[in-house]
C-alpha cells in the first residue's frame, strides 16, 4: 500500500473518531501520530516532532499568561466594568459591551481563556437584570470566535497559518495584521446578533449555572454575624500598644468590645513579631461608638481615616481574604480548643468565628478567657489571612474548604496583587510580537517566565494553567501535515481541488477550501481541521500559481466559523449548560454568521492580500 493510501486511511479514521466523540481527543491525536510511524510514512522522530515545534511552545505559554491575568483579577476588573457600563434597560448596549469586551480579551488571551473568564460574569448579569442567559451566552461565544481574528494570539490556528506562511516562503502574518479581516468579521457578527439574535435565540435559562462569588465576602460576614461592628484600627507612634506583646492587650476595661486580631501593617497577616509596632492593625468587634472611644483613648486611627464598620471591606480586600472551612469526620482537629482571634498553628491565618449546626457560638463563651470552643465534626470556621496564606495552608486533610480561595479571588477581587505586573508583562509580550523583535515562541516563553519570576504564579500553578488537551492535540496532529507534504498527498488533493474548480479561478479555490474547512470544523476541532487543510491550501495555491497568503488567511477565517454545533469548539460546549441550549439551537444563529464569514473569506480577504 502506498504512503498516500496510508495517509488517507489515517485521516479518515481520525475524522470518524473525532465525530464519534467517544474517545478523548488527545488519545485520537496520539493514535494519529503513532499511526504515521507504524505505517512507515514517517520516522519516529518525525512523528513526535510536533511536540517540540515553536508554535506548540508558544500556544502553551499563552495559557500561562492568560491564567496570570485571571489570577490577579485583571479579568474580574474587566467584568466589573462590563456590569457598570451595561445598565439595566438597553439590550443593545449590554450585547455590544459584552461582545466588545470578550473580543478584546480573546485577541490577547485566546478564545477559551476569555470565555471562561467572562462566562460567570455574564450569567450574573443575566440574573441581576432578569434576562434569559440563553440570550447572552451564545453571543458571548460567537463574538469571541470573531475576536480571535483580531490578533495573532487569538487562537492557535492563527499561529499555525503564520508559521505555514513562513514555511511556504511568503512570510508570516504580523501580530495585528489579522485585524484587517478581524474587524469586519467582528462588526458583521455584532450587527447580525443585535438585529436578529433576539428572534433566533431561545428564551430560557440553564439548569446548571456557574457559581457567583462576586458577593462572597458580604455573604460570609453576614452569615457569621460580622456584617457590621468589625473595625480595623492603625496603631500610631504615640499609642501605648507600641512595644507591647499582643497577648498583653486586655479588653477588660472596654466592655462591649472584643479583640479579633492583631495584623502586621505591611502584609495584613497575623502579627509575627514579638511586639506591636507603629502601622500595625488592631481588629475589634463591637459597637461603633465604643470602638471610636477605644481608638481615641489608645491613640489609634481607623484605616483610611474613617470607621465604615463594613466587615467585608475590612476583612476582604486586595491583600487578604476569607475562607470557610468545615471540620470533617475523623479530622485531627476534633477535640482541639479554638477561639475567635486565635492564630492557627501555621501562624498565617486568624480564626474569626466558629459556628455549630449553622448557629453562631456566643461571643462571650467563645473567647480565650472563657475557655474557647472545643471543635466537633461538622463545625465550621471562618478564617482570614493573606490570599497566599489561604492558598497554601488550606490544602489540609483535617479541613474541607467550602469554596476555593483561588476561585473566589479571581471573581471577587479586581486588580488584585500582581495585577499591575501582569498587565505590564502582557503589553511587553504584545510589543515583542507586534514589532517582530523575537520569534513568537520566544516572546511567549519570556512572558510566561516573567509571570512565574514575578511571583504571580508558581511553577506548579503554571503547569495546571496550561490546556494540555490543546497542546497535545496540536503537537500530535502537526506531523500529519508534514506527512501530507512529504508524501505528495497534499499535492494530490490540491490537484483534485484545482481540477474541480476548473477555470473558475482563485476565488473558487477559496470557496472550496472554506466549505471544506467549515464543514469539518463543525464536527472536529478547528485546530485539527486547520492542520489538515493548511498543506492542501498551500499546495493548491502553488499549483494555480497564486500566492498562498490569501489562502492561509481564508483558512484561518473558515476555522473560526465554528458556529453550527456545540461540539465544534470547547467554548460552544462550555455555554450549553448555563445557557440551556439544545443541539439544534446553534445553527439558527450560526448559519447567518457562517454566511458572513464566507463572504469575508472569499471576497474581502483577496482585496487585502493579493493573489
Amino acid at each position: 500500500m502506498s504512503p498516500i493510501a496510508y495517509i488517507a486511511i489515517i485521516i479518515a479514521s481520525a475524522v470518524v473518531l473525532f465525530v464519534w466523540n467517544k474517545l478523548p481527543v488527545v488519545v485520537i491525536a496520539m493514535m494519529t501520530a503513532l499511526s504515521l510511524w507504524a505505517s512507515g510514512v514517517l520516522t519516529l522522530g518525525q512523528s513526535l516532532s510536533g511536540f517540540g515545534d515553536p508554535a506548540v511552545i508558544f500556544i502553551a505559554s499563552l495559557f500561562v499568561v492568560s491564567s496570570g491575568l485571571e489570577v490577579t483579577g485583571v479579568t474580574a476588573w474587566a467584568g466589573q466594568l462590563l456590569i457598570r457600563g451595561a445598565g439595566e434597560e438597553s439590550r443593545t448596549r449590554l450585547l455590544l459591551l459584552t461582545m466588545v469586551l470578550v473580543s478584546l480579551l480573546t485577541a490577547l488571551i485566546s478564545v477559551n481563556g476569555a470565555v471562561a473568564a467572562l462566562l460567570p460574569v455574564v450569567v450574573v448579569i443575566a440574573v441581576r437584570l432578569k434576562r434569559n442567559s440563553s440570550q447572552l451566552l451564545m453571543p458571548l461565544v460567537f463574538a469571541a470566535h470573531a475576536g480571535s481574528m483580531l490578533a495573532l494570539t487569538g487562537t492557535p490556528v492563527n499561529v499555525l497559518v503564520s508559521e505555514a506562511g513562513i514555511d511556504a516562503g511568503v512570510g508570516g502574518f504580523g501580530f495585528f495584521e489579522f485585524a484587517l479581516v478581524g474587524v469586519p468579521l467582528l462588526a458583521g457578527t455584532m450587527a447580525i446578533i443585535v438585529l436578529f439574535g433576539a428572534k433566533l435565540l431561545p428564551e430560557r435559562n440553564g439548569a446548571t449555572m456557574p457559581s457567583d462569588f462576586s458577593r462572597h465576602a458580604k455573604t460570609l460576614v453576614e452569615q457569621y454575624g460580622l456584617a457590621s461592628g468589625i473595625y480595623q484600627m492603625r496603631v500610631r507612634s504615640s499609642s501605648p500598644f507600641v512595644g507591647m506583646a499582643s497577648s498583653e492587650i486586655s479588653m477588660a476595661d472596654h466592655p462591649g468590645l472584643q479583640l479579633v486580631a492583631i495584623q502586621e501593617g505591611e502584609t495584613s497577616g497575623p502579627l509575627r513579631r514579638a511586639v506591636i509596632a507603629e502601622g500595625d492593625h488592631v481588629l475589634v468587634r463591637g459597637d461603633a461608638e465604643l470602638a471610636a472611644a477605644f481608638a481615641a483613648k489608645m491613640h489609634m486611627a481607623f484605616r483610611d481615616e474613617k470607621a465604615t464598620g463594613q466587615g467585608e471591606e475590612t476583612l476582604f480586600n486586595r491583600s487578604s481574604g476569607l475562607a470557610e472551612v468545615v471540620i470533617p469526620p475523623r479530622s485531627g482537629l476534633i477535640g482541639e480548643t479554638v477561639f475567635p482571634g486565635m492564630v492557627t498553628e501555621s501562624g498565617d491565618l486568624i480564626i474569626l468565628a466558629v459556628q455549630r449546626a449553622g448557629d453562631q457560638m456566643e461571643a462571650a463563651s467563645a473567647t480565650r478567657d472563657a475557655g474557647g470552643v472545643v471543635l466537633q465534626a461538622g463545625d465550621t470556621m471562618l478564617l482570614q489571612g493573606t490570599w497566599k496564606a489561604l492558598d497554601v495552608h488550606l490544602d489540609d486533610p483535617d479541613v474541607l474548604v467550602v469554596n476555593s480561595p483561588e476561585l473566589v479571588r479571581r471573581q471577587a477581587v479586581p486588580m488584585g496583587p500582581g495585577a499591575r505586573q501582569a498587565v505590564i508583562i502582557l503589553f511587553a509580550m504584545v510589543l515583542l510580537l507586534a514589532t517582530g523583535l523575537v520569534p513568537p515562541a520566544v516572546a511567549g516563553l519570556l512572558a510566561a517566565g516573567a509571570i512565574i519570576l514575578s511571583g504571580i504564579m508558581s511553577v506548579e500553578q503554571s503547569y495546571r494553567a496550561i490546556g494540555w488537551t490543546t497542546v497535545i492535540l496540536v503537537g500530535a496532529m502537526m506531523p500529519l501535515s508534514t506527512a501530507m507534504v512529504e508524501t505528495g498527498a497534499a499535492q494530490l488533493m490540491a490537484e483534485h481541488l484545482v481540477n474541480l474548480v476548473g477555470d473558475a479561478g482563485p476565488l473558487a479555490l477559496l470557496a472550496g477550501l472554506f466549505l471544506l474547512t467549515a464543514i469539518m470544523g463543525q464536527l472536529i476541532s478547528n485546530t485539527a481541521t486547520a492542520l489538515i487543510v493548511i498543506p492542501i491550501g498551500v499546495a493548491a495555491a502553488t499549483a494555480m500559481g497564486v500566492s498562498p497568503r490569501p489562502v492561509l488567511m481564508s483558512t484561518a477565517v473558515a476555522a473560526a466559523a465554528s458556529f453550527l454545533t456545540p461540539i465544534a469548539t470547547p467554548t460552544n460546549l462550555m455555554v450549553m449548560g448555563p445557557g440551556g441550549y439544545a443541539f439544534s439551537d446553534y445553527w439558527k444563529l450560526g448559519l447567518p454568521l457562517l454566511i458572513w464569514f464566507f463572504v469575508v473569506s472569499v471576497f474581502i480577504v483577496p482585496l487585502i492580500w493579493q493573489f
